[in-house]
């Protein structure tokens, strides 16, 4: 397999129970496979920390603004997203496989952001918390405002064309 981001030969390094592809004398790039990056993105995971400092080559450069094609399944283009509530790293993930590459670096990043599975999970509570409870509840004033108007507006028009239609008792439509 080779690198997304170079084209160099991926080697496999096994990093506890996860065989890890890496760009070694490359440009230094992770490939994990769907749900790998899990076993290495705390820094109590201890066995991650060989895939942090991982031998690159100074005169291969990649250029972060072309889009990077899968190496499971060469056509298909990599989406860029961000990894965390935090939004400080930004990885690139296959959307046939959900495989991730990471560059030198993002692994790093990902690991010092959050110490447990646990408070990551508390930050992103937390963001959509403040995120659907205040602002949609900010969004959801106006539109109780908008329904009260709207069915003030409606009233009008039952007092100014009122209707009989009794239903069952007669053929002719109703308002």
């Amino acid at each position: 397999m080779n690198c997304p981001a170079c084209g160099n030969p991926m080697t496999q390094v096994r990093v506890g129970n996860v065989d890890v592809d890496v760009c070694q004398d490359g440009c230094g790039g992770l490939w994990f496979d769907r749900f790998e990056l899990r076993a290495v993105d705390e820094p109590a995971e201890a066995v991650g920390d060989v895939l942090l400092d991982v031998r690159r080559n100074p005169a291969v450069t990649v250029d972060r603004t072309q889009r990077l094609h899968c190496p499971r399944h060469p056509e298909m283009v990599m989406m860029r997203h961000l990894w965390s509530v935090k939004r400080q790293v930004t990885i690139d993930e296959c959307p046939q496989c959900a495989g991730i590459f990471l560059d030198p670096g993002e692994l790093g990043q990902i690991r010092g952001e959050y110490t447990t599975e646990e408070e990551r999970h508390e930050a992103a509570r937390a963001y959509y918390d403040e995120m659907f409870d205040q602002h949609l509840g900010a969004l959801a004033v106006p539109d109780k405002a908008r329904l009260e108007k709207a069915r003030k507006f409606a009233g009008m028009f039952r007092f100014i064309c009122p209707s009989y239609y009794l239903p069952g008792k007669q053929k002719w439509g109703a308002f």
